[in-house]
């Protein structure tokens, strides 16, 4: 038997390579006995860590793994690898995440570092991490990425990226850095004598350079190794080895539960999302509805938003088209943390206020950007745990509600990341989502 892949995901978009597998929205422990449960190789459990504070992170954290070790051991699973899931820019909790993981699961072996995602252009390579814009390869620490309000960073190789954010702790040179071209001759040896939280970094710029280090990763689990695992998503797509998925991209069309119009909500700021949206806007059947993030800043500001945008939602879709609720692109920045935390929160609120209020009749929804994605299912959909049907397009999941939702039975999701795709790949969603006439 293959040991269990489980996945703490930081960001609802990790599950963004993968599919035929739940994804979790809650920790207790039936819940997590029921995916733990599943016949897929591969579980998600959306913490969604990236949109707290550091000591909220570290609290949710010990929180899952305390009741995933009681989950692990009622189901009677001796063999399994953790993956602490997080963005291929760098941008996240670590190491608190990874810390708070061993705290509870550990001690491991190793601690793997793979933030490569090739679907979305990053690559790593002798042990820098680049991120392709057209056809350049940009270090990542060049990059809007690393500029990050919360998470900025300043290192593109990796040992240093390490080295800083454990303040020491791990010096450069005591990461190992594994190269596809020159791989130790004997992996599983390799694998099996590390030992003490060794950090590894996997180089990889395609999917084959994963995959030749699943057998030998897996036999040194089966010898009683314990691998925690920093990684983006590519990573998950070589351990789960699910193969091709059920349902092709281009027939998404098929899981819509009515021809009736949809809705796009795009709640995240980057400038990829900013020019993704503007191509969508451009679409003939498509209107934009722009909220003003200063006015979502008060109750009451969020009230009267909430009346006018649903007067307008229903207006639009009435004359069978599909209306976009998009955030104003500008935001003001701010040194602090919690205050940059509390603007995005107060944001979210509104578009759950939206969104509680819809007619029941939607069409599909595509959310963008990571933490208004994880509050549209969590609090907006509220349920305990939601399928993965596969990606729409490269990077973006398409997940369906079960057909006893209270409010929308079996309605299609697209979780689209704000940093994911070219300047076509909003409009490349929506159209697959569009039934033939």
């Amino acid at each position: 038997m293959t040991a269990k892949i489980i996945v703490l995901d930081d960001d609802p978009t990790g599950s963004q390579t993968v599919h035929s597998c739940p994804l979790l929205l809650r920790w207790d422990v039936d819940t997590l006995r029921l995916g733990l449960r599943d016949p897929a190789p591969i579980i998600f459990i959306l913490a969604n860590t990236r949109a707290l504070t550091e000591p909220e992170a570290i609290a949710t954290t010990t929180a899952v793994c305390r009741n995933l070790k009681i989950a692990l051991t009622q189901e009677n699973i001796q063999e399994y690898l953790i993956v602490s899931r997080s963005d291929s820019t760098l941008r996240g909790h670590f190491p608190a995440e990874t810390e708070a993981i061993a705290n509870v699961l550990g001690p491991f072996d190793a601690c793997f570092f793979a933030p490569a995602f090739f679907e979305g252009g990053r690559i790593t390579r002798n042990g820098i991490h680049y991120v392709q814009e057209n056809e350049r390869l940009i270090p990542v620490a060049e990059t809007e990425f690393a500029g990050d309000r919360l998470f900025g960073f300043q290192d593109s190789f990796l040992p240093d990226f390490i080295a800083t954010k454990t303040k020491g702790v791990v010096t450069a040179n005591q990461v190992a850095c594994l190269n596809p071209g020159n791989l130790p001759e004997n992996l599983q040896d390799y694998f099996c004598r590390l030992q003490n939280g060794k950090y590894v970094v996997l180089d990889g710029e395609q999917q084959a350079d994963f995959d030749r280090l699943v057998p030998a990763l897996f036999h040194a689990i089966h010898q009683g190794k314990k691998f925690l695992f920093r990684s983006a998503a590519s990573l998950l797509t070589s351990l789960a080895a699910l193969g091709p998925q059920p349902i092709p991209p281009e027939e998404s069309f098929t899981v819509r539960r009515s021809p009736q119009p949809g809705l796009i909500i795009v709640g995240s700021h980057t400038q990829k999302t900013t020019v993704q949206l503007t191509e969508l806007l451009q679409l003939a059947g498509v209107v934009g509805i722009e909220i003003d993030v200063d006015l979502c800043q008060t109750s009451l500001g969020r009230d009267q938003l909430a009346v006018a945008m649903l007067e307008q939602i229903q207006k639009i879709r009435q004359a069978g088209q599909t209306p976009v609720l998009f955030t104003s692109r500008q935001v003001p920045a701010s040194d602090q943390a919690q205050h940059n935390l509390e603007f995005g929160k107060n944001i979210t609120a509104l578009f759950l206020e939206i969104f509680a209020q819809l007619p029941a009749d939607l069409g599909f929804v595509i959310s963008k950007g990571g933490n208004t994605t994880n509050a549209l299912l969590q609090k907006g959909l509220r349920v305990p745990a939601i399928q993965l049907l596969g990606q729409i397009i490269s990077g973006c999941c398409l997940v369906q509600t079960e057909h006893d939702h209270p409010q929308f039975p079996q309605l299609p999701v697209v979780l689209f990341p704000g940093n994911v795709g070219d300047r076509h790949s909003l409009v490349t969603a929506y159209q697959r989502l569009q039934i033939p006439r």
